[in-house]
């Protein structure tokens, strides 16, 4: 068996910072002068809704980036993968040709080719969950993007154990509101979208939205003579109904329909833009889900009702070779690869809150839950492959089910007039069952448990500060490529590692946040340290060399690892024209032990980096002329596990230009201007016929681009 590893000591993430990592300097020098001018009276609150119960930023005692319509707007066009440097510490893997995968401090999935999805961070819209299905994050029409970091065992269980993703699509309104919008581009990207609601009657008010955006993608392939194989066209479609029947009970309805049907081209030999495939792939998802929240009051309760479906169909397929017979030739060689996946969920979850006040003399409040999830997913997995007549044909149909049922609860007691204290805890039991074709079956049962302690002072009017131990969790799994193998040719395998066990990660965090009176300042600090038990670890590895069907994806669970680091989030209006804002993550992974892969013993997590940054200013005259710049970027990062590659680092700049007048606007607007060359995700592996000798491969992120946005929206 050949194995690409390379021992290798991370340098530490807070040593001699480069000259991008200024703003970090800023950012604290900030937070102390914002300290010592905020007073009285509050600034307006930053509302956080991911959570049990509503509430604002400064009593949460977590670590939260809220990304509301207004900043989605400015700094994205399309999708939620475009504006993921505005959070600390959060980076994509460039897996598709939308990121479904997404990494918060280090912590996350890369990919999923088989078995059964095991997501470490949630990803939830409008209430229902499509934890790895990122390529649902559509953006048009939403109101809201929460990120929660760190472990969310008690509020969200299995699938929260780095933290989760928040979106919510815009709510009905008391009154009627029009939005139309539309975008053109280079690459022949075009977009028209529509939006409406308003009341229907006294107790009814709705929400609908639809919008179709449609691009040529940014690659060439040479071999066909085509400018459209790495294409978008992407259709997405959101609607709302809200009941009042009473004045003490609210029924919330939300439906969406997404239907991404993306080309999958973007791989090439010589890692470049053009490409010489001879059988494109496809990346596509269409997801038709919805969900009932039910609020009512009862005597000195409330009882929340929550209850979420979802049926998703996605393929996922690539030209595994790059190639064509002419390319290769006199060499034969033709790969693909293809995933035909379906995926149901039904989720529901109860919840029953006392009011405030209703324990501890009036200084508490308590509630408790139960959570259901039934999840099901086939999929059709095709490996076929010629190499010099030598055929490699594996088609797998597999069936997963499983069944996650939890009880939480939570208690906060206000210790006094300032300092408060909430305990948590979740237990969750998660039974599942795998069959394929191929003959293997697996039937994992994994009892789990969450929660969090933490306290929230209230230092000063628009002043707070917070410290948090919580833990999560995620279940255990089996890997599939070594079910059906032949242990007496496989080096270092064994029967034992079909299966693995489940992980769980202890966070301890402090933050300190602080609002100037005036509301022209906010700014948020904090640091964490966090310690991963078993962590799941995916190896790439090619078991025979000059074999390409050899290279195989295989978790072990190693012994322990570390993370530590600091997020700071600084808005400043500068002034009455002017605005500043800045996001800044420092990172510092480490597997500290991997008894199974020694050689990966000190060195980083892959897919983070030792710091991300964005910085941002906006010039905005009372004419209605405005004008913006982004800059946002992240130091390099280990593309994965099997090899000790990193990616180079780099920075964004995006610009935008436009007027507002009236309920019209118009935006110019240009991504990543400088044409800077970055790359979302690598392999070390062999691709390249005769020999397929190990070489480094990478995918490039978007170039530049330019566009022209019209809205009409009524306020």
């Amino acid at each position: 068996m050949v194995r690409c590893f390379i021992g290798r000591k991370l340098r530490p993430a807070f040593a001699a910072l480069p000259p991008s990592m200024a703003v970090g300097r800023a950012a604290a020098a900030l937070l102390f002068i914002a300290s010592a001018h905020a007073q009285p009276p509050p600034p307006d609150e930053i509302v956080v809704t991911a959570d049990f119960r509503q509430q604002s930023v400064e009593q949460l005692p977590t670590s939260v980036s809220v990304l509301d319509a207004a900043q989605l707007q400015a700094t994205g066009v399309q999708h939620f993968e475009e504006v993921i440097r505005e959070v600390p510490n959060l980076n994509l893997s460039g897996e598709g040709s939308r990121a479904r995968y997404f990494q918060l401090r280090g912590v996350g999935e890369l990919e999923q080719y088989e078995g059964s999805p095991n997501p470490s961070l949630g990803f939830i819209v409008d209430d229902i969950d499509f934890s790895g299905l990122g390529s649902i994050g559509t953006l048009f029409d939403i109101e809201r993007v929460e990120v929660l970091r760190g472990p969310q065992g008690t509020r969200y269980g299995a699938n929260a154990l780095g933290g989760l993703i928040y979106m919510r699509s815009m709510p009905p309104t008391d009154s009627q509101e029009w939005r139309f919008e539309a975008t053109t581009g280079g690459d022949d990207a075009r977009a028209l979208g529509a939006a409406v609601g308003g009341p229907i009657n006294d107790k009814l008010a709705y929400r609908a939205s639809v919008q179709k955006y449609e691009s040529n993608g940014f690659r060439e392939n040479v071999f066909l003579h085509r400018d459209d194989t790495y294409g978008r066209d992407e259709l997405g479609a959101h609607g709302k109904l809200r009941w009042r029947p009473g004045d003490a009970t609210t029924v919330d309805f939300a439906g969406l329909y997404v239907d991404v049907d993306n080309g999958y081209d973007a791989w090439a030999v010589d890692n470049g833009w053009r490409t010489y495939s001879d059988k494109p792939g496809r990346d596509a998802q269409r997801s038709v889900a919805g969900s009932v929240r039910v609020q009512t009051e009862l005597t000195n309760l409330e009882l929340v009702s929550i209850t979420g479906v979802a049926d998703t169909d996605a393929v996922f397929s690539f030209d595994a070779d790059w190639g064509n017979a002419a390319y290769w030739a006199p060499f034969v060689y033709d790969w693909i690869t293809t995933n035909d996946r379906e995926r149901r969920t039904y989720s529901e979850e109860i919840r029953l809150l006392s009011k405030p006040g209703a324990i501890a003399n009036g200084r508490g409040d308590w509630l408790v839950g139960v959570y259901a999830l039934d999840l099901s997913e086939s999929n059709d997995h095709l490996d076929y492959g010629d190499t010099e007549g030598s055929i490699f044909d594996n088609p797998v149909v597999s069936d997963y089910g499983a069944t996650n049922l939890a009880v939480f609860g939570q208690v906060r007691i206000a210790l006094n007039d300032r300092l408060e204290l909430t305990a948590g805890l979740r237990t969750e039991q998660r039974d599942a069952d795998y069959v394929d074709s191929a003959g293997n079956r697996f039937a994992p049962s994994d009892g789990m448990q969450g929660g969090e302690l933490a306290l929230a002072w209230r230092l000063a009017s628009g002043r707070s500060t917070y410290l948090r131990l919580a833990r999560g969790y995620k279940g255990g799994g089996f890997n599939v490529s070594l079910a059906g193998a032949d242990f007496g040719t496989i080096d270092n395998f064994s029967p034992a590692e079909i299966q693995f066990g489940p992980e769980s990660l202890t966070s301890l965090e402090g933050g300190w946040r602080v609002a100037s009176a005036d509301d022209r300042l906010r700014a948020d600090v904090g640091l964490f340290y966090a310690r991963r038990e078993h962590q799941q670890i995916k190896i790439p590895v090619q078991l025979t060399l000059g074999d390409p069907s050899s290279f195989l994806l295989v978790t072990e669970n190693a012994e322990r690892g570390e993370h530590h680091g600091l997020e700071a989030t600084i808005d400043w209006r500068a002034a009455e024209r002017v605005s500043v804002s800045a996001a800044v993550g420092l990172l510092h992974t480490e597997i500290q032990k991997f008894a199974r892969f020694p050689e990966l013993e000190g060195r980083a997590q892959a897919h983070a980096p030792d710091y991300t940054f964005s910085v941002g200013a906006e010039y905005r005259a009372p004419s209605g002329w405005w004008g913006r710049a982004d800059l946002s970027g992240m130091d390099g990062f280990f593309y994965d596990y099997g090899y000790d590659v990193e990616s180079p680092s780099y920075g964004l700049l995006n610009l935008a230009a436009g007027r507002d007048f009236g309920p019209w606007s118009v935006k110019i607007w240009g991504r990543n201007v400088r044409d800077q060359e970055y790359f979302v995700r690598g392999f070390f592996f062999g691709n390249r016929p005769p020999d397929f000798n190990a070489e480094l491969y990478t995918r490039l992120g978007d170039p530049r681009q330019y566009g022209v946005t019209v809205r009409y929206q009524t306020r």
